[in-house]
């Protein structure tokens, strides 16, 4: 008799049932409190902008700016316009300012992120309307028509976060009886199939990427690789609860660090620090940087995305090590497998 005759022939208990509650609850309170500390009130915490220009009165508005806006911005003074686009373009500035009585003009980077860009606009059109004039707005690295809130590759990062560790739960409850070899070769399988799947969405479906599509599904397949990688090797060790510990690394602190929403200079200092070495943050910046900026600061996020695949693979050397050793058993019991299966349609 197979594990499922063997449950429908003797119903399960009160505590089997609540016991199969515990990782769906668990996971609504960790998203609840990633979620809700992550985005209800993002606030800007020292975005770096900039003020056009030398001499007292560039240094006057800037310190103005300062003082009214406090801890909220960081301001500095730059001499010229293609110094000011230069760090724009190299996303170490939201926003650029030229106090020209007669054109207020500031530059901003859109494709760097939507809501940064929004900051930086509200603070230099009050100090426009302060001569009367109207602020002129450039933007230096525009997003595109398919993607006008700069949200595209956040959600490219979503649809490959769940293809990925949901895939973990499935070989490692699937693949029971098979060799840890052999799931890690399925696992860099499948992260080329979900890769291709979101190069196949942000290309010729819904056209966010209008060119480098290659480099998009390139940084894609890293960040699915690092994923199955992690979940196939935590898989020997936490066994039915790999999909909680999945869900908290890889959508709880990984989805609220990844600067897809909010930059991390709108955040408290928790998600602000992850999105510096996360690799959610590593792909959504990484398409950002070949999309919006000619490729300006790409390798840096593949070299972080290269390190979570490093990790992937230290951890499934721990346990291959764990196996071999016999510290853990490499193989889960149909029970097990399935009552794992179970949890994963429920999540």
């Amino acid at each position: 008799m197979t594990p499922s005759q063997q449950a429908a022939a003797h119903p399960a208990s009160v505590r089997h049932v609540l016991l199969h509650l515990v990782t769906p609850l668990l996971m609504c309170i960790g998203m609840g409190l990633a979620y809700m500390s992550a985005f209800m009130t993002p606030h800007p915490h020292h975005v770096k902008v900039a003020v056009i220009g030398d001499g007292p009165r560039v240094a006057a508005v800037a310190q103005a700016v300062q003082t009214q806006a406090g801890d909220a911005l960081a301001v500095s003074t730059l001499p010229t316009v293609d110094a000011a686009v230069a760090q724009l373009h190299s996303r170490d500035l939201a926003g650029a300012f030229v106090p020209d009585p007669a054109k207020p003009e500031l530059y901003i980077a859109e494709g760097d992120s939507d809501s940064s860009a929004t900051v930086a606009s509200k603070v230099f059109t009050t100090v426009a309307a302060v001569e009367g004039r109207p602020l002129t707005v450039t933007d230096v690295a525009p997003t595109t028509a398919d993607d006008p809130t700069n949200a595209g590759a956040f959600f490219l990062m979503v649809a490959v976060s769940i293809g990925s560790y949901s895939a973990v739960a499935a070989i490692g409850a699937g693949a029971a009886g098979w060799s840890l070899k052999r799931k890690t070769g399925l696992a860099l399988g499948v992260a080329t199939v979900v890769s291709a799947v979101g190069a196949v969405l942000a290309g010729p479906v819904f056209h966010l990427a209008h060119h480098g599509l290659p480099g998009v599904w390139g940084l894609s397949w890293l960040y699915a690789a690092s994923i199955l990688l992690i979940g196939v090797g935590l898989h020997t060790f936490l066994k039915k609860w790999t999909t909680l510990v999945m869900m908290v690394l890889f959508v709880m602190l990984n989805f609220t660090s990844s600067g897809g929403l909010f930059q991390p200079a709108l955040q408290n200092g928790f998600f602000g620090g992850l999105h510096g070495f996360w690799n959610g943050a590593g792909l959504v910046e990484g398409v950002r940087s070949l999309l919006y900026f000619g490729g300006d600061g790409v390798a840096r996020h593949a070299w972080t995305l290269l390190a979570w695949v490093a990790v992937g693979g230290l951890t499934v050397g721990a346990a291959a090590l764990a196996e071999r050793r016999n510290r853990v058993p490499a193989v889960e019991t149909p029970a097990e497998a399935d009552e794992e299966l179970e949890e994963l349609v429920a999540v």
